[in-house]
């Protein structure tokens, strides 16, 4: 058993849970949260960490992330974060790639993040299923909460520029829609015929992994996860979403604040970012925390990512105290960080929030977590300490 004393927690809990608590106490037992609320006694025996001045928050969560398939240090020779042989790998697993020995995980544990999801490359226009992960462990399996999570898509510069210069389809805005909707219209076909051959089992097709991957987005198990940066490509993937009636979240969504209204009606998350990089290509020139402050306010459910490695994970607690200085209310910040990447990633029900009966997955800081001068003094997965700075080992 372990516990904490003293402290102030932001628990990122839901209303009217409380969401600040001061000098609280958390107890974890079995790797759940057994107790969090106002100062209580601790069970004899357990081990107890002292936060007193310090201040305590779930474990953060980066939604988007491309950490083990695109180890940090190497180059082409590690990197399998695109498997960029044809538009649609629909039947490729992020799983598949994801290296734990990448020293990222270290560092994103330093930093306070406790799980992500790792997705597939945007050079295809379907590039694969993604997974949300523990950032601790050294075997992926093991370090798996939700799998498939997701399937990669991709509109915009990226599949056109891949496939173009190949002179394959699609090498246009208009191929990248084409080729996607002749994914999705495939796979219903194929869905059709697996239920047609229900009383004739002799007649049903062959198993398609392709299509199996695309069938779980249309049957709503999944949502399509689509790459987008500019507002033209945020309203096709809005427009085929439409079409298929499928779910989806925009991923990046760049020019999302010139469209706020519109993302707002059809209610798709974002995953919003990674808004501290330089303006890498054309379709991200207006690239800036001004988005998902504007999402947020708005009320579009948003998640601040780094697309690690575009941007190192271990420092996604500086993206929201920059959101912050853009205009964003700090307890927005935190949820967009904490809670919202957890319900965006489908794993809500397990960490994202300090309360009883989630995974134990918690932060203490030196100070406010949005300071650049701040430091994870632990951080705590799944009830057990995974990360000690070195001042406290020394103490």
């Amino acid at each position: 058993m372990l516990a904490i004393r003293g402290g102030t927690i932001f628990t990122a809990a839901r209303k009217p849970a409380p969401e600040v608590i001061k000098d609280g106490t958390i107890i974890m037992e079995d790797g759940k949260i057994a107790y969090c609320g106002p100062s209580q006694d601790i069970p004899e025996g357990a081990e107890v960490i002292d936060a007193s001045g310090q201040v305590i928050t779930p474990g953060l969560i980066d939604a988007h992330v491309h950490i083990g398939v695109h180890p940090d240090g190497f180059g082409w020779q590690e990197s399998d974060v695109n498997e960029a042989t044809e538009p649609n790998t629909a039947e490729v697993r992020a799983l598949d790639g994801i290296w734990p020995m990448d020293e990222a995980f270290s560092a994103a544990v330093e930093g306070g993040v406790t799980c992500v999801q790792v997705a597939p490359g945007s050079a295809n226009i379907i590039g694969g299923e993604t997974v949300v992960i523990r950032t601790t462990g050294k075997v992926v399996d093991e370090m798996v909460l939700r799998n498939p999570s997701g399937l990669k898509a991709a509109l915009g510069e990226n599949p056109k520029r891949v496939y173009g210069s190949r002179q394959k389809m699609p090498s246009t805005r208009m191929g990248n829609a084409a080729v996607m909707r002749a994914a999705l219209a495939k796979a219903r076909d194929y869905l059709r015929k697996k239920d047609l051959a229900r009383e004739k089992p002799d007649k049903a097709p062959d198993t398609d992994l392709k299509l199996e991957a695309i069938a779980r987005v249309l049957r709503g198990e999944i949502p399509l996860r689509v790459h987008v940066h500019r507002a033209d490509d945020i309203m096709t993937a809005i427009r085929i979403a439409k079409e298929f009636n499928i779910q989806i979240s925009l991923e990046h969504c760049t020019e999302g604040h010139l469209i706020v209204s519109e993302i707002k009606e059809f209610g798709a998350p974002a995953s919003c970012g990674p808004s501290l990089t330089d303006k890498s290509k054309l379709e991200i020139k207006d690239i800036g925390f001004h988005t998902p402050v504007a999402l947020l306010k708005a009320g579009v459910k948003t998640a601040l990512i780094t697309d690690h490695p575009v941007f190192p994970l271990q420092y996604l607690r500086l993206c929201a105290g920059l959101a912050v200085r853009e205009g964003l209310d700090e307890a927005e910040a935190l949820l967009a960080i904490t809670r919202y990447p957890a319900e965006i990633a489908g794993v809500d029900s397990r960490v994202g929030s300090l309360e009883r009966g989630k995974d134990a997955d918690i932060v203490i800081w030196s100070g406010d977590p949005f300071e650049y001068s701040t430091k994870a003094l632990y951080t705590i997965a799944a009830g057990r300490i995974v990360y000690k700075a070195r001042e406290v080992a020394r103490g």
